[in-house]
């Protein structure tokens, strides 16, 4: 097959190469599927060091070194519209750097210089017009159980099927992914948890055993019934708070109605490791439940329990994210998502609340308060059971609004209760440093939101006030 224009096209930014190179992976694929190509890989028989550096001088581009074992070069930047990665031959030729590749739809090449003929030795050309994924040797995945995660994400992105022999060996290979570097797992799985669908990339992931074989403790999730508010197993109900999570992402009007620009605002911020806040609240759904087959148990009145699956969840949640070797950043969002997911609900039923007890929540949950209100909402939007009314979501939802409202009340009005700090109140009444300071500014603040607090005088009339009620304070 002779390369299409959109194939060809990659070559121009490549023309300062000098030595024998192929274009290769998956931007001369998606050139061929008539896909934006944003980034290409390159492998070339000379120096891939002496190469990238001609690349980035004939772009006044930037260079760095991606890998120092594989002796892999990035180029980007200045006139290049494109990454440009630049790669040795593996095995040593062509022949033997494409037998190593993944699926046959990435052992492709272009020469950058010759001829315009797809150089195909896989199948790869059948492969791409049938619209599936296949193996490009049948040891890929045991090779490598990473690539098990990526089989998810472009048979989900690309809207493939996956060819029975790639299953079969997936959900073989899955079984090892405990093997690999976590920093590996977490980068190809990020991909996934980033994607618009990736509650649809999960279910994919999920299919071919990935799911339970990056996350054991979501695999003994499958099939745990719950109570009769819930319409699906433990699993089934995790997957679906992430497709909620990401559609009240996508459209908070739908719930938050006039707040929705601070929802989407806050989730469209970066978090860390290069997700934002909104993906990053996506993977603590995923993770939102994982200690419930740990945690279950049954009433004698035969009444499912889960007692302190989110404290012991946050636990595990933290345990899983070490071993993924993500930012502390991260790995604590996640770890506070999960320790307080189920804070919300248990307000429904102590309606109506007051001022005070919506900043008390969120106090809480600082400072992730949206992405908890999102989360609670999104847990609660995926109970079906028979036991589940309309009326009880209703009041979850306007619970939620209420409270994301309080929220930017709160916002407007800080710095709540600030006429002092902790050395005036030490002052004030004379006293030491103790736990007394935080219970007392916790106080102030309250009153302040009551609108029972003004200036200076007023607040030491008070801390003294409250000294006196508190004649043991410490």
């Amino acid at each position: 097959m002779n390369a299409p224009p959109a194939a060809r096209a990659l070559r121009g930014p490549l023309s300062s190469i000098e030595g024998a190179a192929w274009i290769v992976g998956g931007g001369l694929r998606d050139a061929l599927l008539g896909r934006p190509v944003a980034d290409v890989d390159v492998v070339v028989s000379g120096d891939p060091a002496a190469e990238a550096a001609r690349l980035a001088r004939a772009h006044r581009a930037g260079r760095f070194r991606l890998s120092r074992d594989f002796g892999a070069w990035r180029v980007q930047g200045g006139a290049l519209e494109v990454q440009v990665d630049v790669m040795p031959l593996l095995g040593g030729s062509l022949v033997a750097d494409l037998a190593r590749r993944d699926f046959t739809i990435n052992a492709l090449a272009l020469a950058v210089a010759g001829d315009d003929h797809i150089i195909d030795m896989h199948g790869g050309i059948a492969d791409l017009q049938a619209r599936r994924m296949v193996l490009a040797a049948p040891s890929a995945l045991d090779d490598d159980p990473v690539r098990v995660l990526r089989l998810a994400r472009l048979s989900s992105s690309l809207g493939f099927s996956v060819d029975p022999s790639a299953r079969e060996a997936s959900r073989r290979a899955a079984a090892r992914m405990a093997d690999a570097p976590g920093e590996r797992l977490m980068e190809e799985f990020a991909r996934i948890v980033g994607m618009s669908d990736s509650a649809g990339a999960l279910r994919s992931l999920d299919d071919i055993g990935g799911v339970g074989g990056l996350v054991p403790e979501l695999e003994d999730c499958r099939g745990v019934d719950q109570s009769e508010y819930h319409h699906l197993d433990v699993l089934g109900h995790t997957l679906e708070v992430v497709r909620n999570v990401t559609s009240i992402a996508d459209s908070p009007e739908d719930v938050f109605r006039g707040d929705a620009g601070l929802v989407a605002h806050r989730l469209a911020d970066p978090l860390a490791d290069g997700m934002t806040r909104g993906e990053a609240l996506r993977l603590t759904a995923l993770l939102h439940d994982m200690a419930k087959a740990a945690t279950r148990g049954v009433t004698a009145e035969g009444r499912v329990t889960f007692r302190h699956h989110d404290s012991v969840g946050a636990d595990m949640a933290d345990v899983w994210l070490r071993r993924m070797r993500v930012s502390n950043r991260l790995r604590e969002f996640v770890v506070r998502g999960i320790r307080h997911h189920l804070d919300l609900g248990f307000m429904v039923h102590r309606q109506p609340l007051s001022l005070v007890q919506y900043d008390r929540y969120l106090r809480r949950v600082a400072p992730d308060a949206v992405e908890a209100i999102v989360l609670s909402v999104a847990d609660r939007l995926a109970t079906d059971g028979p036991r589940t009314n309309e009326s009880q979501i209703t009041r979850h939802l306007a619970l939620a609004r209420d409270v994301l409202r309080a929220h930017a009340l709160i916002a407007q009005r800080e710095p709540v209760g600030s006429a002092l700090d902790g050395a005036a109140l030490m002052d004030v009444l004379q006293r030491p440093a103790g736990p007394w300071v935080a219970e007392l500014l916790v106080a102030i603040r309250e009153e302040a939101l009551m609108g029972r607090l003004g200036g200076v005088p007023e607040t030491e009339r008070f801390a003294l006030s409250w000294a006196d009620d508190h004649p043991d304070l410490r």
